[in-house]
């Protein structure tokens, strides 16, 4: 079953009232919040009933700061095929703003959970917080859960084996620093760059080397510098990934100032230009820096190509189409 989208809980039709709802705004999707996932299906499937997503959109994070840095792991195109893949009958996508923002816990509980989604449980992390100054947690949900009739499920904190907490947070801090292997670690799955190829300047042709060019904007911006990146036209789980070069920062060889993810692709030739691509960012090899000249830069990328060619080998990527890059067993 393919999984449905509602972008206002007023328009859920009675048929698909009933179900069992996770809320939360899932950034990144994590190892930590798949296990709130997992939670969720498995009481759906105990109880056969629907299971739901409801996330918040824009983040609330971006609404009550929108002048800090972009931070976001996954933009929502991208989060909400995460959740897809997990196995999620619907999703609801609640819009946050200043109206919203305004709703009591008890009003949330009682008129969109309860009366809207006509929700049978409610499944959330350990730390959840909701409501009008943040509120409401786990203790008051289960409060109201005696008047208004709905189970209650809080899923306790995860850690990896080395203790280190499943975090959005945790996660961004790595690739602030160009620590791809553990973000990865904590996501289950490489971190992606997404967006639509754009028409370029045109010199990495010229140099040999021609790239796709994706604008970067909402979201956060990893280490700059050159990675080894697997990337593919998105096609959902059947997306086919291929080994490529990147470069993500502001190409200070050619003076600009733009962010820009300029992807290569290894041993391939392809027309990519308008294109959804995904590139996942598995290795980063160097900081960014400028050249003097082209020779010198046009070297430079050789030597890079080489690396990641290398590094992408050793990871024994399967060859087969795949909804994400997983992160091989042996790391």
């Amino acid at each position: 079953m393919t999984m449905r989208m509602f972008r206002t809980w007023l328009s859920i039709p009675p048929q698909l009232k009933g179900g069992v709802v996770v809320l939360g705004n899932f950034d990144g999707l994590h190892l930590g919040h798949q296990a709130v996932l997992r939670r969720a299906l498995d009481i759906g499937a105990a109880n056969k009933a629907p299971v739901a997503v409801m996330t918040f959109e824009p983040h609330p994070r971006t609404f009550f700061k929108p002048e800090q840095e972009a931070f976001r792991l996954c933009p929502f195109r991208m989060k909400a095929r995460l959740i897809a893949a997990m196995g999620v009958d619907y999703l609801y996508v609640q819009k946050f703003d200043q109206k919203f923002s305004e709703r009591s816990a008890e009003n949330f509980v009682e008129n969109i959970l309860v009366k809207g989604l006509g929700a049978s449980h409610i499944v959330v992390g350990y730390d959840y917080v909701f409501g009008h100054q943040r509120g409401g947690n786990v203790d008051v949900l289960r409060q109201l859960s005696k008047s208004f009739g709905f189970g209650v499920t809080a899923v306790e904190k995860m850690k990896l084996d080395g203790g280190v907490r499943f975090s959005s947070t945790n996660i961004r801090n790595h690739l602030k620093e160009g620590r791809c292997t553990e973000a990865a670690k904590l996501l289950g799955r490489y971190w992606e760059i997404e967006g639509r190829v754009e028409f370029g300047d045109q010199r990495g042709r010229l140099l040999g080397f021609p790239t796709a060019n994706l604008p970067y904007q909402n979201y956060l911006h990893p280490k700059k510098g050159v990675y080894a990146v697997r990337a593919g036209i998105d096609r959902g789980a059947d997306t086919v990934w291929m080994d490529g070069v990147a470069n993500f920062g502001n190409r200070p060889t050619f003076d600009k100032t733009d962010t820009l993810l300029e992807v290569h692709l290894l041993d391939r030739t392809m027309d990519l230009y308008k294109k959804h691509l995904r590139v996942a960012l598995v290795e980063h090899i160097r900081d960014e820096r400028k050249f003097d000249g082209l020779d010198a830069l046009k070297a430079q990328i050789a030597r890079d190509s080489d690396t990641a060619r290398a590094l992408l080998a050793a990871r024994g990527f399967p060859a087969e189409p795949a909804p994400f890059v997983p992160l091989p067993a042996a790391l």
